[in-house]
């Protein structure tokens, strides 16, 4: 029997998704794409790809970002009307990281725009500039559309499907005499989107070569990669970099820069080299905008390559001229750095010792070193991410930990299908965590509804759950003077019973409340996905944040002198 137009144009879509690299295709049921549903399914059970199913199209987003960030590349298939909006937070993340996520739409027939035909809205370049866009009504519009498939960044397919919308059937159930057998899981690489540029520079013989001379530190944001630490152990220079930076290795590394940026030592700097995106610390913000300091920008990937702070100079890649070709940094710039942050990070483990309380500071310290060589850890907005760079001490190069975190907008959306997909992607990782906050598990708790066909990896969930909005207490509105309203504005306590929750998606959960309890649980993981909720107070995290300042305010009580 032959198929209709609509089941023929859908093989076609999967069969280029394949050809370009897709290993995954994560679909959201519907109607409209039922097509395409039915041709992944069948390339599934071909073992092309692998298949997963999420009832919810945010979700599914996220997971199929989080699938791409992990190193297989994936592709989300959803129906129309508001199920192509529901991708909108996904898709942005991927344009602001340059991740290659494909987004696959259904759509009406072009006749039926602009009309009241159910669940039909303007789906042509919904997402802007965010995403190369293609709108597919045939072979031909395919064949034009597949080099977008090729490029940096996020690609929405808009495919119009004409019903009927299922494969043609014999008396057996088969369509065009294909057999749908139950489908496979295989497994498979994507391609690595991120840090090409700097790579193919460096190839080309096209590295620009720094002078040596000023005072200089390396800061190293989201995906900067190790080119950032090699260039700081290269010219001798200390290396500031964020826990997603991939450059957090080596003996360059500091644990508590952010912290020693507004200090006597931080106000020596008088150059920066800028690798990647960073977006952790207002102390970098602040020495980056700095109008007598000479920042060199390392040019990244992502949507806007424009830097939001005064560049000097902006290179695809740099290295550091040999030594003696010029005046070399004062004696000591090094060894000051790396001895304050020595001493910073003894009076900050000491100052949280004596707390009567398990900290935050302290969730995240147990997180990173229960994570070993090979480990996959996705970390979440907000706090977390804040308090593991300061907690996180740099582990010697070649001991590659993998730290994913969604760094390009620094949304709280999607975390746990995120965590879930990197987790899925990179089966052989020794151990997968993922460290968040109370209110972006919530926020992302539909994550955990799998169906009983859905592959579970093994992932523990730290879940720090404060009863709300802790980062906001670090911040303006978090002053005293705000107290009356911060609760209802900010704050926002929401009661909720975790371990009620965890059961509703039969997700395995502790409760500890302690550091010990806390550390005996990442020493025992149950296997799968399973929930560690930590309580934590919410009350102090302003005071407990100023005590931590404080304590390392006169550290050092002078840098090197100049020559």
């Amino acid at each position: 029997m032959t198929d209709p137009a609509s089941v023929v144009l859908s093989r076609a879509v999967v069969d280029a998704l394949v050809a370009a690299g897709v290993r995954e295709v994560v679909l959201a049921p519907g109607s409209r794409n039922a097509p395409l549903a039915f041709a992944a399914y069948a390339s599934a059970a071909a073992g092309g790809l692998r298949l997963h199913t999420r009832i919810d199209e945010r979700s599914a987003a996220f997971l199929a970002l989080g699938l791409t960030r992990g190193g297989s590349r994936a592709a989300v298939v959803c129906t129309s009307g508001t199920a192509v909006a529901n991708l909108h937070p996904a898709v942005l993340e991927a344009a602001h990281s340059a991740v290659g996520l494909v987004v696959v739409s259904a759509d009406r027939p072009a006749s039926l725009r602009g009309t009241g035909a159910s669940q039909t809205t303007d789906q042509v370049r919904m997402f802007g500039d965010a995403a190369a866009f293609a709108d597919v009504a045939d072979a031909t519009d395919l064949a034009a559309a597949a080099p977008l498939l090729d490029g940096d960044g996020p690609v929405h397919l808009n495919v119009q499907l004409t019903p009927p919308l299922v494969p043609a059937v014999s008396g057996r159930g088969t369509s065009d005499s294909r057999e749908l057998p139950e489908a496979p899981r295989p497994g498979g690489t994507g391609r690595g989107m991120l840090g090409r540029r700097y790579r193919d520079a460096v190839e080309r013989g096209e590295a620009y070569a720094l002078p040596r001379g000023p005072r200089t530190v390396v800061v190293a944001g989201d995906d900067a990669g190790p080119p950032a630490r090699i260039l700081a152990e290269t010219a001798g220079w200390p290396l500031l970099a964020e826990p997603s930076s991939g450059a957090r290795t080596g003996p360059h590394a500091l644990r508590c820069y952010r912290l020693l940026l507004d200090g006597p030592l931080g106000a020596q700097v008088e150059r920066v080299v800028v690798a990647g995106h960073p977006t952790l610390s207002r102390p970098v913000t602040r020495l980056l905008e700095r109008a007598d300091v000479e920042v060199v920008s390392w040019r990244h990937a992502g949507r806007w390559a424009d830097r939001p702070f005064p560049v000097a100079s902006e290179h695809d890649a740099v290295t550091v001229e040999a030594a003696g070709a010029g005046p070399g940094e004062p004696d000591g710039w090094l060894a000051a750095w790396t001895d304050a942050d020595r001493e910073a990070a003894r009076r900050v483990d000491r100052a949280l010792a004596i707390e009567p309380d398990l900290t935050p500071y302290e969730v995240a310290g147990a997180v990173a070193r229960a994570l070993p060589p090979g480990g996959l850890l996705v970390v979440g907005a907000s706090s977390p991410i804040r308090d593991l760079d300061l907690m996180a001490t740099p582990q010697p190069a070649g001991q590659r930990r993998f730290v994913l975190a969604n760094r390009g907008l620094a949304g709280i959306d999607g975390t746990v299908s995120t965590a879930l997909g990197a987790a899925l992607a990179r089966p052989r990782s020794t151990r997968s965590i993922a460290l968040l906050g109370d209110v972006t598990f919530l926020h992302d708790a539909g994550g955990l509804v799998l169906g009983p066909r859905e592959e579970r990896p093994d992932l523990t969930l730290v879940v720090v759950n404060d009863d709300g909005g802790s980062i906001f207490a670090m911040l303006e509105q978090g002053a005293p003077a705000y107290a009356d309203a911060f609760d209802t504005l900010f704050g926002t306590p929401h009661g909720v019973d975790l371990a009620a929750l965890c059961a509703a998606t039969r997700t395995p959960h502790w409760r500890v409340e302690s550091l010990p309890e806390l550390e005996h649980a990442l020493a025992s993981p149950a296997g799968g996905i399973e929930v560690v909720e930590v309580r934590v107070r919410r009350d102090n995290r302003r005071e407990l944040d100023e005590r931590l300042r404080a304590v390392v305010a006169d550290v050092p009580a002078a840098g090197p002198q100049a020559e």
